[in-house]
């Protein structure tokens, strides 16, 4: 089994489509480095990211298929979900096949894949710009998550125009990324748990902590508390990190 390993970024996934189409030796599967596992099943081909070949399969995608296509399939890298990019490659192959059209074909698995993939990517983004809790220190504001999916690019909009005057950090504890701000514009770069923790326990705000715990109890309706409703809406595996639980 050809398999394709890139470096994870995703101009590394389109030169990898880009080599798929043009090389003679053609890939079953297209993985992340940090995802793939040696095996005696599979033959690894180290692809070289390169910017010219990933723009123009970038461009191809938005002309010959849809804009929305090219949405689609950078919702479904951020999903880090195993198998993801091969699924996109498949949905890439139909595309050029059957051009902006694609989206209509729900029957055919990998198209309706790909839109499972970007339900549950935009799902935990909404839900997890719901849950980001902020803590001041030294006039930064700076929330730890953990979410399931690669989702600080797609929560950043959102940020930058509600609290656009303050600087704030949003660190990915499970990916080693900060989303950070600096009341003009935003990015994102490596910051370690280590680094974060370090921050993060360099100044305690635990008035602001206490005023928001008073608040949810204040609210709180005692004969109307419904656990499995709250597990459903707001999954536990968040509630390390939310103030009031």
């Amino acid at each position: 089994m050809i398999c394709y390993v890139f470096d994870g970024t995703f101009e590394g996934l389109l030169t990898s489509i880009y080599e798929a189409y043009y090389s003679k030796i053609k890939p079953e599967e297209i993985i992340p480095d940090w995802q793939f596992q040696p095996s005696l099943l599979k033959v690894p081909i180290n692809i070289e990211t390169d910017i010219e070949k990933s723009s123009k399969v970038y461009s191809a995608i938005k002309t010959k298929i849809s804009a929305a296509a090219l949405k689609n399939i950078y919702y479904a890298f951020l999903s880090d979900i195993d198998g993801s990019s091969t699924m996109i490659f498949s949905y890439v192959k139909l595309g050029f096949q059957l051009g902006k059209e694609i989206d209509l074909h729900l029957y055919n698995d990998s198209v309706l894949n790909i839109h499972k993939i970007i339900r549950k990517v935009t799902n935990e983004t909404h839900r997890m710009i719901g849950f980001v809790r902020f803590k001041c220190i030294n006039n930064i504001y700076y929330s730890p998550i953990e979410p399931d999916h690669n989702i600080l690019s797609l929560m950043a909009p959102h940020f930058a125009s509600r609290l656009q005057n303050e600087n704030w950090i949003i660190h990915d504890l499970k990916r080693g990324l900060a989303l950070f701000y600096n009341k003009k514009e935003w990015a994102i770069t490596s910051f370690s748990k280590e680094n974060g923790e370090e921050f993060f326990c360099s100044e305690d705000s635990g008035p602001y902590e206490e005023l928001w715990k008073d608040f949810f109890k204040a609210i709180a309706i005692d004969n109307r508390l419904n656990p499995k409703l709250q597990k459903r809406m707001m999954p536990s595996r968040y509630w390390k990190h939310l103030t009031e639980i």
